[in-house]
């Protein structure tokens, strides 16, 4: 686990504005799916984040999706196998792409639902001067990771990879399907997305402060999912030689309110369907005062947990390896013991 300390940087502001998500239209949600999320809203504020302060904002929050690519491609380079093309899903600007080199991929083709205009998108947030030394081909698509059918044919990928993405996506299991039926036999999906346990001392602060000040509460941070969920819905998806482990990342903020800001600025504002779009600023007050009781540090800051969920999962095919019969083993495992 690493722990990265933010610096404070941040001018005084209006708070409750910052936080407070916005009110956005959004597209009608499509049938048979239960949508949690809005998310048109959440692509507005992806987009919005980069096209405030002419996307400085947004690189100066970097910092957890830079670390989880790191890790994700420290996966990645266990795997002793180098890909034609290396699919990113909800790539952003390419966190992960950027780290991509000749020796694992010839191309990498970056797929993201950020708006289709070229200025003032997640997806065209890094100009194609960024990614010139990489040595690696780079592809943009823009497309809804929903519908990820749509846009890549059946058995058609030899690698799909997903970082920091899939924890907004209301299908999450259709996705995964989508996802392996994209793939080639033995193809493989390399994921990280957030766990349940993402921003647990924010949730409890803003939960305690809502009930004293207003006396009830409302969903303020995103229904996240867990280890053992996921690796259920790989099987069910059809994976196989599944791996799913956990890691955190620790951050350190001067206080609640560069938080909330930096939140902001990833685009990671509340997009869950039915949200308040408005919190007093007399509970928020009461939320960071209680934050810094419960969780603060003794030199006055605040820590805020990501939890990460990593996950390798591999189209099925006759060349895999197959675990042996139970009972063919050669050696007794007390002996081992």
């Amino acid at each position: 686990m690493s722990l990265l300390q933010v610096v404070a940087r941040h001018a005084a502001r209006p708070w409750t504005r910052a936080f407070a998500s916005e009110s956005l239209s959004s597209f009608p949600p499509a049938t048979g799916v239960y949508h949690v999320f809005d998310r048109a809203t959440k692509r507005k504020q992806r987009d919005r984040a980069v096209s405030r302060d002419a996307g400085v904002g947004s690189r100066t929050v970097d910092y957890i999706r830079d670390e989880v690519a790191d890790r994700m491609m420290e996966r990645l380079l266990d795997i002793k196998r180098k890909f034609d093309t290396i699919v990113d899903l909800g790539s952003g600007p390419g966190h992960f792409s950027k780290l991509l080199e000749p020796e694992k991929t010839r191309k990498v083709l970056m797929i993201d639902s950020s708006a289709k205009c070229r200025t003032e998108s997640t997806l065209n947030r890094d100009r194609d001067e960024e990614f010139e030394g990489m040595l690696v081909e780079v592809e943009r698509l823009h497309a809804d990771e929903e519908n990820l059918l749509d846009v890549l044919p059946r058995n058609s990928q030899e690698a799909i990879v997903s970082c920091l993405s899939l924890h907004w996506v209301n299908d999450l299991p259709g996705v995964l399907v989508q996802i392996k039926e994209a793939l080639k036999p033995d193809g493989l999906f390399l994921g990280a997305m957030f766990g349940g346990d993402t921003l647990f001392e924010l949730r409890t602060a803003l939960q305690l402060a809502e009930v004293d000040r207003e006396g009830g509460i409302s969903p303020h941070i995103s229904p996240m999912t867990n280890t053992k969920d996921i690796s259920n819905l790989l099987s069910r998806a059809g994976f196989t030689l599944l791996t799913v482990d956990i890691d955190e990342v620790h951050v350190g903020y001067p206080s609640m309110w560069e938080l909330l800001e930096d939140l902001r600025d990833m685009g990671e504002s509340n997009a869950v369907v039915g949200r308040r779009h408005f919190l007093h600023r007399d509970t928020l007050a009461a939320a960071s005062a209680i934050y810094k009781e419960l969780h603060g540090n003794e030199d006055g800051s605040v820590p805020a947990t990501f939890q990460i969920i990593y996950m390798i999962g591999w189209k099925p095919s006759p060349n895999q390896p197959k675990p042996l019969e139970r009972g063919s083993a050669q050696t007794n495992l007390k002996d081992v013991l």
